[in-house]
């Protein structure tokens, strides 16, 4: 097995084994393509888990630009003796990808390693942009062997509820760390401060605010629905991801009334069936 091979091979065990859910949308893809769909989300989840793997945000920096410079060539031997970058740079290589679309997504993760507060709603719906939406414009690119860029709204939309999703999802380890995704104009809006909601006071207006940002998950999730139908069916594959966010909104309502306790996962056999049902052709 060759250096690249074995670095595929990698990436879809890190998925099948850490975000199932992904490996399981790849699923969908045509079989030839589905190594380099794996590629791109182990390379996504090796990043958004920085915060998570170091003590301090010094090394996260260290982490991340080490990752940006892979990207940009600078780290072609360190680079082949890593599985994942190996199978990432041959995707690129490939498909002949833009980096800059993942170099913003390691950008946008800078966010990650410190504690400062989400200002508005617009800057949250860009920081969703930036890390999810790029990935599903990508997959895009592949599926339609580089003619993928009429999918940019359909993108655009799906980045963002499903990136949006899996912030509420997330949101009860993001605030035992003290750290609060929730953007201060909404808060703001429903009289909830910053402080009072990085460290975890339950209150009406915070309860207010998360329907509020559920509510803007069901807005994009429609626009990108829209905008999928629009879409020829090679590329409708790429958006099997979003099938699990309606299963994730239903335990979010019924847990509303607690935010900050870790909701039970939905069971897998509900988010393997959402997959199978949602329409890709």
């Amino acid at each position: 097995m060759t250096a690249t091979s074995s670095g595929y091979a990698y990436c879809a065990s890190l998925l099948r084994d850490h975000d199932r859910d992904s490996w399981l949308a790849a699923l969908f893809v045509p079989e030839a393509k589905r190594r380099y769909i794996h590629a791109l989300y182990a390379f996504a989840y090796e990043i958004a888990r920085v915060r998570d793997i170091v003590s301090e945000p010094r090394l996260g920096e260290i982490r991340l630009q080490w990752w940006r410079e892979v990207l940009e060539g600078e780290r072609a031997g360190e680079a082949a003796q890593n599985p994942a970058c190996a199978a990432l740079l041959d995707t690129f290589a490939v498909w002949r990808l833009p980096a800059s679309a993942l170099t913003g997504l390691i950008e946008a993760h800078r966010f990650d390693l410190y504690s400062d507060p989400m200002p508005t709603m617009n800057d949250l719906e860009g920081y969703c942009g930036e890390t999810c939406s790029s990935l599903f414009l990508l997959t895009t690119l592949i599926l339609s062997e580089g003619a993928g860029n009429e999918a940019a709204d359909a993108c655009g939309h799906a980045g963002v509820a499903f990136a949006l999703t899996s912030l509420l999802r997330r949101l009860p380890w993001h605030i035992a760390r003290g750290q609060c995704f929730l953007p201060k104009d909404v808060l703001d809006h429903h009289g909830v401060s910053v402080g009072d909601a990085a460290a975890g006071k339950l209150s009406a207006g915070l309860l207010q605010a998360l329907s509020e940002l559920r509510s803007h998950i069901r807005i994009h999730l429609d626009q990108a629905q829209t905008e999928i139908q629009k879409l020829s069916a090679d590329l409708r594959p790429a958006f099997v991801p979003l099938a699990v966010i309606p299963v994730h909104l239903k335990v979010m309502e019924r847990t509303a009334h607690r935010p900050f306790t870790p909701a039970q996962e939905p069971a897998q056999w509900r988010r393997q069936w959402a997959m199978w049902r949602w329409p890709r052709t």
